[in-house]
């Protein structure tokens, strides 16, 4: 990397011939043609108590809609999807197939190569999305309302679900834009063409949900008035901030949020305005320092290095997924966690020095070695924070700073449910939070058809006949005369 002596920081658009942005953030995955469906659907041994389903977290029957494909019926098949993951368009595009379905494959197990069953999963509904109807219908209208916080994968999952029962759904979205992580977290080449706001618009034909965008929760709504005001709530908000390096001047510039630079990529028009240094470093070991270090290498970043405190095996990122940051020109480097940041005379950040780092006894420590990198560009990617003290002050029980929740949803507050990263021991994954909504969703339902409906003029009556009767206990009484 550049010399940290120099101390100028190399930042700039357009690194890269302006017909070439659309090469590079080309689709990750090319969708399968219909022939080449056919083809790995035939390689599907359609097993009994099939492994595959078993891990994935929505349920999906896979040697359904497998077999489904493999009989030309690609909407049928997207249908036996659906019905366990409104979302399993994205999902099919974004989840880890490599580390849940496809690793517990019979064929990757024999042999080493599973069937691809994350591009048959968005074959079929890439399919339905293009050439067929919205494949639910709602139930009957129950007059029940309810609030959903947050309109990422968690929050639209319970909100179509709702729908589809009859129950009337409002979101209530923080960002100008609904589709959470799926709109504004994910890196581009995995999603292009728009795909989250097709998705949204999909799920939303459904009917029934209304979405008001710009409204957080704190700021603009309270979780006492949502309360009061709907017959359940659902928190689907995730996780709103990022955490922070711990080091002086980290506020400085070129020290950048990795989701915050990732959301401003996602919603530019124009990839050559996007401003990449020359030599970038990123700091952390999951999906989204990977996300950040592909796409800045994308973008035409001569030197991108990932600095992760432990070895490849501890990293969140999965294999698929390293090897993915390799094959672009990225350069993992282990064991090395940051100590300090360098700054130039005008206050930016231009170098980092990071501690070697080793497992001792058990526990993480640092050698007494170090490395200083020259860095036009630090990208934090450390995991991202809870709205902690918002929550707290709304009475909600905590667990680590998530949300605590029993295995339907529930949170401590009657009434309210939650899911997706913002509760505790979530696995911060897309398919999980789906299925985070769609228990929810199940949840507040029965608990919504088990309520009484309110009956006009009630209240009044019983409030009218406990008057009646304590005037009638406070009255004296009359002795009986007796004769003598």
């Amino acid at each position: 990397m550049g010399s940290i002596d120099s101390a100028i920081r190399d930042v700039r658009t357009g690194r890269l011939p302006a017909e070439d942005y659309a090469d590079v953030f080309s689709d990750l995955h090319p969708p399968l043609t219909r022939h080449e469906a056919f083809v790995e659907s035939d390689r599907c041994y359609f097993c009994y108590d099939a492994p595959c389903m078993n891990a994935c977290p929505t349920g999906i029957d896979i040697p359904l809609f497998i077999r489904e494909i493999n009989a030309d019926n690609p909407t049928g098949s997207a249908k036996t999807i659906l019905s366990e993951n409104i979302l399993g368009g994205m999902c099919a595009r974004v989840c880890p197939t490599e580390t849940l379905c496809e690793q517990a494959c019979v064929r990757e197990i024999a042999e080493g190569k599973p069937v691809k069953i994350g591009l048959l999963q968005r074959y079929a509904t890439d399919h339905l999305m293009a050439n067929g109807k919205h494949p639910f219908q709602r139930a009957e209208p129950s007059g029940k309302s309810v609030a959903v916080v947050g309109a990422g994968p968690a929050g639209l999952s319970a909100a179509h679900r709702l729908a589809m029962r009859g129950h009337d759904v409002t979101i209530f979205e923080a960002r100008p834009k609904a589709g959470g992580l799926n709109e504004y977290g994910i890196a581009a080449y995995k999603t292009p063409d728009d795909f989250a706001q097709k998705e949204l618009d999909f799920i939303l034909e459904i009917g029934g949900i209304t979405i008001q965008n710009d409204k957080a929760l704190g700021r603009d709504v309270s979780l006492d008035a949502l309360h009061a005001g709907f017959d359940a709530v659902f928190l689907g908000i995730g996780l709103p901030s990022v955490n922070e390096l711990g080091l002086e001047g980290e506020d400085a510039a070129g020290c950048i949020d990795a989701v915050d630079y990732i959301s401003v990529l996602r919603q530019s028009d124009d990839l050559s305005e996007i401003a990449v240094g020359r030599d970038v470093v990123v700091i952390g070991g999951g999906m989204t320092a990977i996300d950040v270090a592909v796409q800045t290498k994308l973008l035409g970043a001569e030197n991108v290095i990932i600095a992760y405190r432990r070895g490849p095996e501890h990293m969140n990122a999965s294999a698929f997924e390293q090897e993915l940051a390799l094959k672009n020109g990225v350069i993992i480097r282990h064991w090395l966690q940051p100590r300090e940041l360098t700054r130039n005379e005008h206050g930016e950040v231009c170098g980092i020095t990071l501690d070697y780092t080793a497992i001792t006894d058990g526990r993480l420590s640092v050698t007494g070695e170090s490395i200083t990198l020259a860095s036009d560009q630090i990208f934090k990617a450390i995991g991202q924070a809870p709205a902690a003290t918002l929550l707290a002050e709304a009475g909600i029980a905590l667990s680590r700073g998530r949300i605590s929740v029993d295995e339907e949803g529930r949170t401590s507050i009657p009434g309210i449910w939650a899911g997706g990263d913002c509760v505790a021991d979530g696995e911060d994954l897309t398919v999980a939070a789906v299925q985070d909504g769609k228990i929810a969703a199940e949840s507040i339902h029965r608990a919504l058809m088990q309520k009484p409906e309110k009956v006009a003029g009630f209240v009044e009556a019983v409030m009218a006949d406990n008057a009646r009767a304590t005037d009638s206990a406070h009255k004296p009484s009359h002795p009986r005369h007796v004769a003598g």
